[in-house]
């Protein structure tokens, strides 16, 4: 009798081996959860910052071809003055002609975003 009321109760040795793994098994499943948000984070910041490089460079180029006839040095002046504005910085500037080619970075972390624009005249050499 004293088997049978042991595996009836729950509290004999057969029941031991199971104690915590659920408490585990909730850890590892929440760390998992917590690196894929992390993750999920990290890429959505990469791509603000590649969009934030991309309209530095558009608007610097834009704004060194207005002032193409200026020179080159005051053209990339006003791309620099442009890019800082929109949170980056002009990494390369070169006017040739009424043509502008800007590079402009942006920092997150560790990382850089590095987008190329080029602005000018429909049909200009490039």
């Amino acid at each position: 009798m004293r088997g049978a009321q042991a595996s009836r109760g729950g509290r004999g040795k057969a029941g031991c081996g199971d104690r915590g793994a659920a408490t585990v098994w909730g850890v590892v499943v929440m760390a998992v959860v917590g690196i894929v948000f992390a993750a999920a984070l990290g890429m959505g910041q990469a791509v603000v910052a590649k969009h934030r490089a991309g309209a530095a460079a558009d608007m610097g180029a834009l704004a060194a071809a207005g002032r193409w006839a200026d020179g080159a040095e005051e053209a990339c002046a006003g791309a620099r003055r442009v890019a800082e504005a929109q949170g980056g910085r002009i990494a390369r500037c070169a006017v040739r002609g009424e043509v502008s080619d800007v590079t402009a970075v942006v920092e997150f972390g560790p990382w850089a975003a590095r987008v190329r624009a080029r602005a000018g005249p429909p049909g200009a050499a490039p």
